[in-house]
């Protein structure tokens, strides 16, 4: 039996449901994909349609799958230390500059499977001194990449981006059935924590206060609406004098006028 064929109006509801509820707009040149990441899901549930899924994962009665289909179409390209200038303002700036201090908390909001989280890690693991207590904070809104990066196991071709020194003393190389992998370190594990947060709902206050927030490489995924509503519900948890990050395509021009710049793609809240 040949797959089923998305219609345009049912490609439509799906657009809308994912803008919905993650924020992500979902380009028309997207349909392929759409349609690749879910067939699986139709067969999994015998369905016959991609309405009979859509109806499926909005009727309300099966969150599991609707965050199964969340999963498969969020993009979660990431890799260690990318766009390495901003670990060398956050280690040479932020942390060289820093005012004598017990705590320190930094966000990666779109942390995906870990390695941004990691790096960070790695970055205050070799700055801050021994008397400070540190956290890394990530989330997403993908439970699939959350779940793999708390593991802190990656492919051992993954490792191009981290400094030498650091791979040497916060890398475990696996051995046996995880030949060809490496471990992040207990050492650095211990002061990362991953939890799931949707950047386009309200935060609770569970979440806290941070120095400085990474939200990079996800805002190219938003209209505007969704840019300034994102935006707006982070500010709020970033201390005065803190950093707020966004990636190298990324700009916060006429998205907030509450940050200040101070170079291209780095902003301080006053």
């Amino acid at each position: 039996m040949d797959p089923p064929v998305i219609t345009e109006q049912e490609f439509s509801l799906f657009q809308r449901l994912i803008h919905e509820i993650a924020g992500i707009s979902l380009a028309d040149t997207k349909k392929v994909l759409l349609v690749g990441r879910l067939q699986r899901r139709l067969r999994e549930h015998r369905l016959g349609s991609f309405g009979d899924y859509y109806r499926l994962v909005s009727s309300g009665q099966h969150p599991g799958e609707l965050q199964t289909m969340v999963d498969l179409l969020t993009t979660n390209e990431t890799y260690f230390f990318r766009e390495s200038r901003h670990f060398d303002f956050l280690r040479d700036e932020i942390l060289g500059k820093r005012r004598e201090g017990k705590n320190f908390r930094i966000w990666s909001a779109a942390s995906s499977s870990g390695e941004e989280a990691y790096s960070m890690a790695m970055v205050l693991a070799e700055t801050l001194p021994s008397n400070v207590t540190w956290e890394v904070f990530g989330s997403d809104i993908s439970t699939q990449v959350l779940a793999k990066a708390r593991t802190g196991h990656y492919p051992i071709d993954r490792n191009e981006g981290i400094p030498d020194a650091c791979m040497r003393k916060y890398c475990v190389r696996e051995t046996g059935e995880h030949r060809g992998s490496f471990l992040i370190a207990p050492a650095i594990r211990q002061h990362v924590r991953f939890a799931q947060v949707n950047l386009t709902r309200p935060l609770t206050s569970q979440i806290g206060s941070f120095d400085v927030i990474f939200l990079r490489n996800v805002m190219i995924y938003f209209d505007t609406e969704t840019k300034r509503k994102v935006v707006a519900n982070l500010i709020p948890r970033l201390l005065s004098g803190g950093y707020f990050i966004v990636g190298h395509s990324e700009s916060l021009n006429g998205i907030t006028d509450r940050l200040s710049s101070v170079r291209p793609t780095i902003y301080r809240k006053p």
